[in-house]
């Protein structure tokens, strides 16, 4: 920890976690949701327009709401400690990123891909390879490179050289990038899309190896931040709520019925979450509980049926806690 970074706190936040979170739009409504699902119900004490707010469940916690570009500053100078923000957005601005930061887990909303997409009528343009040639051609005849419009200047260089895509000039855009070529502003465009209709509209096509990053809002710590004890303990309770709000969402317990004799040969392979007693002599029926996925819970059972269990009950839980919390596990094996 420096000094520089402590004295960037207030004196009032100096042993607080502080958390950065999109300040407006379907963005901020999303990140707020994923964390009142895990009993973390941020509130803006002074109103919609105080950049600050609290989790009234951890008074340890301080809430920043911020711009993405403001989120991804705090994160990189320390002044915060976790922040909720898009990959491309930190793939782009932090191209070294993994040494400050880490990316603890993919929230599931801000889904985008930046995605390379030329003209519909360059219909010898299907892959990156494709493009170099095209681009050595238009060199040739034009006597200058083709122009890619994008406000992704570093991942496009990034993926471009390793594409060995070299014939081309930047044109960094400042407004709607997918009109760029219609505009003749550029030849072709590197842009963030979700569905493709506005490349669709615009003419466009993505090439068949042309998505660049699929992005989405992540739950992002800083490696720069200033982690006391006092934090930790913070942090540890704020991972705790989330991962067991995962688990709970991402996992069903099943309840196995079957004769003792038969448990372990059809539980086999799956999460045992109660221990197994000795088999008694008499076969008699048994029941254990077994941990598996979500989307697999109903193909699991009936193959567990199939497979001799007399019942199989699935359940599904708010929460569930456990001794390791993968995040802040994942968090401390950086610090």
């Amino acid at each position: 920890m420096t000094m520089t970074m402590t004295m960037t706190m207030t004196s009032n936040s100096a042993n607080k976690l502080i958390i950065a979170i999109p300040s407006k739009g379907r963005l901020q409504e999303n990140t707020l949701n994923f964390f009142a699902r895990a009993g973390l119900v941020m509130a803006q004490e002074g109103g919609s327009r105080d950049y600050r707010g609290i989790i009234k469940s951890l008074p340890g916690v301080e809430v920043l709401f911020l711009s993405a570009s403001d989120i991804v500053a705090k994160l990189a100078s320390g002044e915060a400690h976790l922040g909720v923000t898009g990959e491309d957005l930190i793939r782009e601005t932090m191209p070294d990123n993994d040494k400050s930061l880490e990316l603890l887990a993919p929230l599931g909303f801000g889904n985008a891909d930046v995605v390379v997409a030329v003209p519909k009528g360059w219909i010898d343009a299907s892959t990156m390879e494709d493009l170099e040639e095209i681009a050595a051609d238009f060199h040739a005849r034009h006597g200058r490179r083709m122009r890619v419009a994008t406000k992704y200047v570093n991942i496009t260089r990034r993926y471009f050289a390793e594409h060995g895509v070299t014939d081309y000039r930047i044109v960094e855009s400042l407004g709607a990038t997918e009109g760029a070529p219609a505009s003749g502003t550029a030849e072709f465009i590197v842009d963030i899309t979700s569905t493709g209709s506005t490349l669709e509209a615009n003419a466009l096509k993505i090439l068949h190896d042309g998505v660049m990053l699929r992005s989405q809002a992540n739950l992002v710590a800083s490696i720069a931040a200033p982690w006391s004890a006092e934090v930790l303990k913070f942090a540890r309770q704020l991972l705790g709520r989330i991962s067991a709000e995962q688990t709970a969402r991402t996992s069903r317990d099943l309840i196995v019925t079957a004769k003792a004799s038969r448990l372990a040969e059809l539980t086999s392979g799956l999460e045992v979450m109660t221990a197994l007693s000795m088999v008694p002599t008499d076969d008699s029926v048994q029941s254990i509980t077994v941990r598996v996925g979500a989307k697999e819970a109903t193909s699991i059972s009936e193959r567990l049926i199939a497979g001799g269990a007399e019942r199989v009950s699935i359940s599904d839980a708010s929460y569930v806690f456990e001794e390791q919390s993968p995040l802040f596990d994942k968090l401390s094996a950086r610090l």
